[in-house]
C-alpha cells in the first residue's frame, strides 16, 4: 500500500539521506514538493492524502480543510506545536512526529555549554593557544551539589536529570504529570514556580504548544535566583524574550540557548548585546547518530500508518 500523493513542505534535499528519499519513494505514488512560501501549496492540498513538512510549518485548519482527501500528516521533527491536532484527530486525519531521536545528543549538550561556562573553558583554551599557561583570572565552580531544576520530564529533561545525578547534583523536577516511576532515583518533583526560585541551574525541556508559550514569563523570570545559569534548547516562544531581556541588564544571571536560527533577527541583535547570553547555532541534534535516528523514525512512521499500526501519533 501506498499514499496517492505526499505533498512534501520545506523539507529540502539535504534533509534525507539519498537512502531515505529512495525509501520515502517507495511509500508514495507520487510526491510534490515545495517550499514554505509556495503560492502552489493551496493547489496541491486539493488531492493530497499525505502532508510530510518540516520544523514550524504550519498545517492549521484552513490547510487541513483544503485537503479532502487528507488522511496523514508528518512532522520531520520532535515539535508539533503548528499542527492543528485537535482538528486533525475531528477529521479523523493520523499526526506523527519523530520523538526522541536527538535524546542524547540534545542530553550532551546541555552539559557540554554548562561545564564550558561553569570553568571557563573558552578563555582558558584562549589564554593557553596565546601560549600563556598561567590558571590566573580563571574562575570554576563545580555540579555536585548544586539545586539542578529539570523543566518539563519527557524523554531528554529525564535523560539530563540521570546525567545531573551522576555529577551529584540536588535534581529536583517539575513536569505537566508528575512521574510516579523514579522510586529511590534521587530525582525529586517540586512546584514548579518553587523550582525556578531556587535552582542554581535550570535546564528547559518543554515542547511547544498553545499552553506553553511564554512559560517562562515576566513573572518566574524575575524570581530566577542571582547567579543562577539556564539554558533553554527548546524553542524560544518558551520565553517572554522582552522579559528576558530585562532581567538580563541586571547582569545577574546567565542564559544559554540554542535555537539561534529561529530568532526574530531583532531579537537576535537585542539579546546579542548582553554578555551573560551566550547564543549558539541549533546544535543540539546534529549529531551522526541523531541525524540517522530521526530518518529512521520518519520513514518508519509512514510505513506504519501504511500498515494499519500508526506510530508516535501527536495528540
Amino acid at each position: 500500500m501506498k499514499f496517492k500523493k505526499a505533498l512534501i513542505i520545506n523539507i529540502s534535499e539535504d534533509k534525507l539521506d539519498p537512502i531515505y528519499w529512495k525509501k520515502l519513494d517507495n511509500l508514495v505514488e507520487n510526491k510534490i514538493s515545495l517550499p514554505k512560501d509556495s503560492p502552489q501549496i493551496r493547489k496541491e492540498l486539493s488531492d493530497a492524502d499525505c502532508i510530510l513538512t518540516g520544523f514550524k510549518i504550519d498545517v492549521g485548519k484552513k490547510e487541513i480543510d483544503a485537503a479532502p482527501n487528507l488522511k496523514y500528516v508528518s512532522v520531520l521533527a520532535t515539535a508539533y506545536g503548528k499542527i492543528d491536532t485537535n482538528h486533525a484527530k475531528k477529521k479523523g486525519i493520523v499526526v506523527s512526529n519523530v520523538p526522541g531521536y536527538a535524546t542524547e545528543s540534545v542530553a550532551e549538550l546541555v552539559f557540554a555549554v554548562i561545564l564550558e561556562k561553569i570553568r571557563d573553558i573558552s578563555k582558558a583554551k584562549k589564554i593557553g593557544v596565546s601560549g600563556d599557561y598561567s590558571e590566573v583570572g580563571l574562575i570554576a565552580t563545580e555540579i555536585k551539589d548544586k539545586v539542578f531544576g529539570v523543566i518539563g520530564l519527557g524523554k531528554i529533561g529525564r535523560r539530563v536529570a540521570e546525567i545531573a545525578k551522576g555529577f551529584g547534583a540536588d535534581v529536583r523536577y517539575w513536569s505537566k504529570n508528575r512521574k510516579k516511576d523514579l522510586g529511590k532515583s534521587g530525582i525529586k518533583y517540586q512546584d514548579v514556580d518553587k523550582l525556578i526560585s531556587s535552582a542554581d541551574i535550570i535546564s528547559l525541556h518543554l515542547a511547544e504548544t498553545s499552553e506553553t508559550k511564554h512559560f517562562l514569563n515576566k513573572k518566574r523570570i524575575d524570581t530566577i535566583k542571582p547567579g543562577s545559569l539556564i539554558i533553554s534548547t527548546v524553542p524560544n516562544e518558551i520565553t517572554d524574550l522582552v522579559a528576558l531581556e530585562n532581567r538580563l541588564k541586571t547582569g545577574d544571571i546567565t542564559f544559554i540557548m540554542d535555537h539561534a536560527d529561529e530568532l526574530d533577527p531583532k531579537d537576535a541583535k537585542i539579546l546579542s548585546k548582553y554578555k551573560n547570553c551566550i547564543i549558539y547555532p541549533p546544535i543540539g541534534y546534529i549529531s551522526d547518530e541523531a541525524r540517522i535516528a530521526k530518518q529512521e523514525i520518519f520513514i518508519s512512521n509512514m510505513q506504519g500508518f501504511l500498515s494499519g499500526r500508526p506510530q508516535n501519533v501527536a495528540s
